[in-house]
């Protein structure tokens, strides 16, 4: 008997975070908009062949035209991705879609496996627990069957006023279910939106692995894979770039892309013996760049135009309080090698609130002395269900999630606030004054 064929739709949620600088004082330059393609929505729907998958972007359609395709779709099913700072607004949507049909309503991603409980409500029939491919696949087949989807890993059926239950998933490569690719299709009229602002190029995002076996305290992705880290078929690799067609620029979408240095020596193997001309943005670790100079290299000859590395803090002592594993030299080490192999670099760094204007100084002076091309700034967000948060929860001050975009403070800052905001606005604007562009 064939199974029924459903009607899916996959939702962005949109740019919703709030903005203390601009609500209180008026400075709008801080305002966090994350505009990077739904890819997480992509890779779930890659199994879905048998059903009619739509995916919604609401960062690039309004609120309007949302409930416009809501109503001319009509699906079965609604799945929605959010990070902390969209938890509230997915809530709200997800009320309104209670109240308007009898779809059953799923919600997943980064906020969903760290803190599940708050999604643990009426508003909501599922919730998908980390990597969510395998896991989401399983649950719409049992759906489309008509079973009751109970007992599947990952996977946790709402039970408002009582505790969450549900089985634990031991994930491995078979998660990544690489024989079916993302569904880039499903995106092709949002395509050209999906531009990095501040590099004046746009790209396409590829899986080359998941998960992360590092413990960084104020990280929400080792959770993801449950602590482990997952490598993606080479081959697959290869098809995922080619299904981008002219696509120049290619994110390779990994918390720490040479975290297995054998599998990406094979991968940039690969990709430079299918004679694939293209650029590749990375993350990668500062004591990895230290480790293996030589993989580096050859990832340059590849294509490797930049990374992103998350120095996050240049004090041994505030890099031991992130867990980071290695020291401040380190980080001018891997800044060394990758200047000379001519890779651009985003570095990520983190303003505490704690931070004085000292701090800042000797932030800013760190990334100009070190010509850091594409710095990043966030503030120290204790995002639930992370080690930091457990630590900082006691000083919490702001627990609405619409304020954790990383360019608030949720915890009192030392300086008075509406100088911190500045201090920290104007920063960005030097620092950005000149934006890179490629070559």
């Amino acid at each position: 008997m064939a199974i029924p064929k459903l009607k899916i739709m996959l939702v962005n949620p949109p740019n919703c975070g709030r903005s203390i600088p601009e609500e209180e004082y008026g400075i709008t330059s801080l305002k966090q908009l994350f505009k990077g393609e739904p890819f997480s929505l992509e890779v779930l729907a890659g199994p879905l062949l048998d059903h009619d998958v739509l995916i919604f972007d609401m960062k690039c359609e309004s609120e309007e035209a949302f409930w416009t395709e809501f109503h001319h779709f009509k699906p079965d099913v609604v799945g929605f991705t959010a990070v902390t700072c969209e938890a509230n607004t997915v809530i709200r949507l997800a009320e309104n879609i209670k109240e308007k049909s009898k779809a059953v309503v799923i919600v997943g991603g980064n906020h969903a496996t760290y803190d599940a409980e708050y999604f643990n409500r009426p508003t909501f029939d599922y919730i998908v627990i980390g990597l969510g491919k395998k896991s989401f696949a399983e649950l719409i087949e049992k759906i489309a069957a008509g079973k009751k989807p109970n007992g599947i890993a990952g996977v946790a059926k709402t039970t408002p006023g009582k505790p969450l239950t549900y089985l634990v998933r031991d994930y491995d490569e078979t998660d990544l279910m690489a024989e079916f690719p993302p569904r880039y299709e499903l995106v092709a009229k949002y395509r050209d939106k999906y531009f990095l602002e501040q590099l004046g190029l746009s790209m396409g995002f590829v899986l080359s692995a998941y998960g992360c076996t590092h413990k960084c305290s104020f990280c929400a992705i080792p959770n993801m894979a449950g602590g482990k880290y997952l490598n993606y078929d080479t081959d697959a690799v290869v098809r995922d770039i080619g299904l981008l067609g002219d696509t120049s620029f290619i994110r390779l979408v990994d918390a720490n892309t040479f975290g297995n240095a054998r599998h990406s020596q094979e991968l940039c193997d690969r990709i430079r013996g299918a004679g694939i001309a293209k650029k590749y943005f990375a993350d990668v670790r500062a004591d990895t760049i230290v480790k293996y100079p030589e993989l580096m290299k050859n990832w340059k000859e590849a294509g490797l135009y930049a990374v992103i590395v998350g120095f996050e803090d240049v004090s041994d002592e505030r890099l031991s309080s992130y867990n980071k594993k290695y020291q401040g030299r380190v980080i001018s080490q891997a800044i060394e090698i990758l200047h000379a192999l001519g890779i651009v670099i985003i570095g990520d760094f983190i303003a505490s609130p704690r931070d004085d204007e000292d701090d800042f100084k000797k932030l800013e002076d760190f990334i100009l002395a070190h010509q850091i091309e594409v710095p990043v700034i966030s503030v120290l967000t204790p995002l639930p269900g992370t080690p930091l948060y457990k630590i900082m929860k006691k000083d919490i001050i702001i627990d609405d999630f619409d304020y954790y975009t990383f360019t608030n403070a949720v915890t009192a800052t030392k300086m008075p606030e509406k100088l911190f905001y500045q201090t920290y606005a104007e920063l960005m604007k030097r620092l950005h004054e000149k934006p890179h562009r490629p070559q």
